[in-house]
């Protein structure tokens, strides 16, 4: 195949990546060579190492210009949900490819990529989940529950792609929210309960 011409920035990525994609969806991510991905979208291989350290690298860009990006367009209490069911769909489409990486990268590279992409994603809606409820949440309250709800959720992702859950999108964003929520509204409760015991108190002194 002749070789064209280095083409610059995320339009030369997307075209590595979508090369990259189309090979997923054939075979494990270990088989794959960075040869026989330029080879497909018909650049140098070296072109490759100046866009990704790795193979890795171009599957987690791939992921967060593609996926992650989905959620970080919905940001806000009234819009995360339709940013998780984009998400959703955008793992159903993709269903094969996002198996290959499943399968192929190490729990520890999909644990990082929710740690670090999504996890502002969460974090960003409680806050403002717990703004719109009026409960004031600590630092270190927002920096738990962000961390339970992103475990979870990564969690529940890879069931889901694996087939062990059957439901719905729309159901496990329904299901996701009012669990959310209702965590928020029972701390507020909480708060509010200890807050009426404490002045119960001082009042009996």
């Amino acid at each position: 195949m002749e070789k064209r011409t280095y083409a610059a920035g995320d339009a030369a990525r997307q075209e590595i990546c979508a090369a990259l994609k189309s090979l997923m969806a054939q075979k494990p991510l270990d088989k794959i060579t960075v040869a026989e991905i330029m080879r497909q979208c018909g650049m140098t291989r070296q072109h490759f190492y100046y866009h990704f350290e790795d193979i890795y690298a171009a599957v987690r860009w791939m992921f967060d210009q593609e996926a992650v990006a989905l959620l970080r367009a919905h940001e806000g209490v009234l819009l995360w949900q339709d940013g998780l069911l984009q998400l959703f769909r955008y793992l159903q489409e993709n269903r094969a490819v996002c198996l290959c990486a499943l399968h192929s990268v190490s729990r520890e590279h999909l644990k990082r990529f929710f740690r670090d992409d999504i996890n502002s994603v969460i974090q960003n809606t409680i806050q403002n989940l717990a703004a719109q409820l009026n409960y004031p949440a600590s630092d270190r309250e927002i920096d738990l529950l962000t961390r339970f709800y992103v475990s979870a959720l990564a969690g529940i992702t890879e069931d889901w792609l694996q087939g062990e859950i059957r439901e719905t999108p729309e159901e496990l964003i329904r299901f996701t929210d009012q669990l959310l929520r209702s965590h928020v509204m029972g701390a507020k409760l909480r708060l509010a309960g200890e807050n009426m015991d404490f002045n119960a108190e001082e009042g009996g002194r």
